[in-house]
């Protein structure tokens, strides 16, 4: 028997790659001939760069950076050497979990320790990016980022614009020619699961402005504030497109990737599926295995564990999915590819002792151990 394993993380317990070693493990338990492989899963937010880091042979680097409140923070980023290839996030430098909830305020967060990052993998030989821009606490339409890349942004007096979405009010002219040359021959794919436009009532402002600390007044200030950036950076990029799906990811940065460097905006587990080859290694399987923290309604929105399953059914290949916790909802997921779902906890137990490391691992082990054993049988018949 081949059993290809790819589950998303289970966040705040277990990495992707853990999660998959356990149910290995819970596997060759009832049968230690199969060949059993485990690759890398996540759907472009959190667990990104550990998940093609160690699923890809990559290397982890840590950058100091900028902060959102322009506090100096520490950020973690992936090089995949064989293709020189940068794997950040950009919560890692701008991100909400970053910002004390009393210290939430978009009109002075920034984007900068972003471009800070990507400007250290160019130093380091990159030329390809994978992105993922969920989590922010920012709302500078990505002028931060594009500042620390060498873009003018200016005032009427040919000053830097301050940090924050309040420097657009000041905006009066950008510039490009103190832009790092590298940038140039850099490609971007950005891993985008919200179809959010730059502005309006369906804008970045509008929808996640109040989730980052901003009043219904401040809301209205920075929409025309972004409105009015738009419309300055399309006098000089052809490409600015306030309409565009996804231009308003992260507080704008989506507008930003979009208009001034060589980006395109793509749902995050395509991204991972494409980048870690996982057909590859699926097409000839007997069988998959995937799932996540918690299986509910939206996990068929697009979430990790219905992209491989899409992926196996291309190939006729049965999948099953684990996951911590399950939803009534999650019945939806057997008619978009996964074909039996199983909780894994076994007793009765507080949040905190599910989530532990060890608690997790061995659910996980275990309930694949029983699922695999009733496999067993059903293989026995047939023969």
């Amino acid at each position: 028997m081949k059993a290809v394993i790819a589950i998303d993380s289970l966040k705040g317990s277990l990495s992707s790659m853990e999660a998959g070693q356990a149910i290995a493990e819970g596997i060759y338990r009832v049968d230690s001939q199969a060949e059993v492989i485990v690759r890398p899963l996540a759907d472009g937010g959190e667990g990104t760069v550990d998940a093609l880091v160690c699923g890809m042979n990559g290397k982890m680097h840590e950058v100091r950076v900028t902060g959102p409140l322009g506090i100096p923070v520490n950020c973690k980023y992936g090089i995949i050497e064989d293709t020189n290839t940068a794997v950040l996030e950009m919560s890692g430098a701008a991100g909400l979990t970053l910002v004390p909830v009393e210290k939430r305020n978009p009109l002075y967060t920034t984007t900068y320790g972003v471009g800070e990052v990507i400007k250290d993998a160019i130093s380091k030989g990159c030329r390809r990016f994978i992105i993922g821009i969920g989590g922010s606490a920012t709302n500078d339409g990505g002028a931060g980022m594009l500042q620390a890349l060498g873009f003018g942004f200016l005032d009427h007096n040919g000053n830097q614009i301050p940090f924050g979405a309040k420097g657009l009010e000041c905006l009066e002219q950008i510039t490009d020619t103190y832009v790092i040359p590298e940038l140039s021959e850099c490609e971007f794919r950005i891993a985008c699961d919200v179809t959010n436009i730059l502005c309006g009532e369906s804008g970045c402002s509008a929808v996640y402005g109040p989730q980052k600390g901003a009043s219904p007044s401040m809301i209205a200030q920075m929409d025309q504030w972004l409105s009015d950036y738009a419309s300055l950076a399309k006098e000089r990029y052809p490409k600015a497109d306030v309409q565009y799906a996804g231009c308003g990811a992260a507080g704008g940065l989506g507008f930003a990737f979009l208009t001034f460097t060589n980006a395109v905006l793509e749902s995050g587990i395509k991204i991972i599926l494409e980048e870690t080859k996982l057909e590859r290694y699926i097409e000839n399987a007997d069988i998959v295995v995937t799932g996540e923290g918690r299986l509910d309604g939206q996990t068929v929105m697009g979430k990790a564990p219905i992209g491989v399953a899409r992926l196996a059914g291309k190939h006729h290949i049965p999948v099953i999915a684990f996951a911590g916790s399950v939803t009534k909802e999650a019945v939806e997921c057997n008619a978009n590819g996964i074909d039996a779902f199983f909780p894994v906890l076994r007793n009765i137990v507080t949040l905190d002792e599910a989530m532990k490391p060890e608690n997790a691992m061995a659910n996980l082990a275990d309930t694949a151990e029983q699922v695999f054993r009733l496999m067993n049988i059903q293989m026995r018949k047939i023969k």
